[in-house]
């Protein structure tokens, strides 16, 4: 997941299962009622979140903002648990980080945004860690290159956990002591700092697996687990009347600045995929020359194709008899072609879309679709024993939308009508990446459960491909 703002058996046969270009999936209509502000936790994938960082002040809140905290705080220490020191300290490429890095990051992040502000007579831990570990906060001063993040042998893995504890006491007495009217300033940002951190969750998990799919011997962050294979459901195309509808969170609970205000747009009519598209599905692409022929490709995508000698997904090789495998975090195993395909590019995942004769959705589209009734099956989200997309079983005509894949998005990450970035450092979490990057929706594999919402935007450059990003097509109607 962007910074800004987060799993092996074999088989013994080739993929064989094909999709036809314009004959992907069939016809559903879905109904176009406005979303309802109050969704059950069955059906609406952030009532967690909204439950931890929204409660009203009262006599529980401490209690709430204190669970809230120490449970965002522990998965990222249950994340890092199985990676020995030296693979802590590993940065395969200049996009991605240390999992010691994200750890001591999301610390001084409290530290700064909220001890030094807010907690009377607070000392930092260690007056070299502001350079360090501060991302891409200009009004905070000078840091540290991100693409050198590697070679910070110093302080060790041992020195960060110190770092954690440090900062999890302070931030203790702060969110136990403070008056009510400190405390109510301070909730917004606690909420934003635990929302920050989950994103960092899956940025640990996506930037080690990086690092492991370069060693030589392809490491398992995680043993292999067995699962049972299931085929994917009917792809079906739901249909949406379109006209005027808002989009943008509504308000309720928790959500990054990028995501407001809510606003009207207008939608022609148009058909949203049931699910997304799977691996056996792209490999029909493959197999009919989708990474040699051009005229499905936009331009740059088509440069950087050729450039790179893409073939095949990231992670994605040949076994010796020309089987198909995928390295996970669990280790190498066969490709499952009834799970979502995942580690493509928004230039790939549009070349599908050209070669299937469809298109990707608007965010708007996307997020209409979200909010819909139709929208009652939900992916997987993080599970740290098994973090790969899997097969989703729904009845026909319902939509599953959230989990397995972020998906891209024909959307530039731009921002929405109105949007003003909030005053000083705090300002420069979202509103100065809105250039060159896509949007993208629904959550992944390895996003924390009840961090996303329909309104959740993630974004990257439109090349990268080492997120768990998937497709989802659409079309008008």
């Amino acid at each position: 997941m962007n910074e800004t703002l987060a799993l092996g058996t074999s088989t013994d046969h080739p993929v064989s299962e094909h999709i036809a270009p314009d004959r992907v999936g069939s016809d559903r209509t879905g109904a176009d009622t406005p979303p309802s502000s109050s969704r059950s936790a069955t059906d609406n994938p952030s009532s967690a979140s909204t439950t931890l960082f929204s409660d009203a002040y009262g006599r529980d809140t401490r209690a709430a903002l204190l669970r809230g905290y120490r449970a965002v705080r522990q998965l990222t220490e249950k994340l890092a648990a199985p990676l020995s020191p030296e693979d802590q300290c590993l940065q395969s490429m200049p996009d991605a980080s240390p999992t010691k890095w994200h750890r001591a990051h999301t610390a001084w992040f409290f530290e700064t945004f909220l001890l030094q502000p807010y907690l009377p007579g607070y000392c930092v831990f260690d007056e070299h860690f502001a350079y360090l570990f501060n991302s891409y906060y200009e009004a905070l001063g000078a840091r540290h290159p991100r693409p050198e993040r590697g070679i910070l042998s110093r302080p060790t893995t041992g020195a960060i956990a110190q770092y954690r504890r440090y900062v999890d006491a302070a931030m203790t007495e702060l969110i136990s002591q403070a008056d009510d009217a400190i405390l109510e300033t301070i909730a917004p940002l606690l909420a934003l700092g635990l929302a920050h951190e989950q994103q960092h969750q899956e940025l640990i998990l996506t930037d080690i697996k990086h690092a492991f799919s370069r060693h030589p011997y392809a490491p398992a962050y995680q043993p292999p687990q067995s699962f049972t294979r299931e085929p994917a459901p009917a792809l079906d195309f739901i249909r949406f009347e379109g006209g005027i509808v808002e989009i943008g969170h509504d308000g309720h609970g928790f959500a990054f600045d990028n995501e407001q205000p809510r606003h009207p747009v207008i939608l022609q009519p148009f058909r949203i995929a049931s699910r997304p598209i799977t691996c056996g599905e792209y490999l029909a692409f493959m197999e009919d020359g989708g990474y040699r022929r051009p005229e499905l490709w936009l331009s740059d995508g088509w440069a950087l194709c050729q450039a790179e000698n893409w073939q095949a997904p990231l992670y994605w090789s040949q076994d010796k008899r020309g089987y198909w495998q995928i390295f996970t975090l669990n280790g190498r195993r066969a490709i499952d072609p009834a799970e979502p395909v995942c580690h493509v590019s928004f230039y790939e995942a549009a070349a599908f879309a050209t070669w299937a004769g469809k298109r990707l959705p608007t965010e708007a589209e996307w997020e209409h679709a979200a909010s819909s009734p139709q929208r009652r099956a939900h992916g997987n989200f993080l599970d740290h024993t098994h973090p790969h997309p899997r097969t989703v079983q729904a009845p026909d005509g319902v939509l599953q939308m959230f989990g397995e894949v972020w998906e891209w998005t024909r959307s530039s990450y731009e921002p929405y009508p109105g949007y003003r970035p909030a005053p000083g450092a705090i300002g420069e979490y979202n509103g100065k990446f809105m250039i060159g990057q896509m949007v993208l929706r629904g959550g992944s594999c390895a996003t924390p459960r009840g961090h996303v919402r329909p309104s959740y935007r993630n974004f990257f450059p439109p090349a990268a491909r080492w997120q768990f990003s998937g497709i989802r097509l659409a079309d008008d109607a």
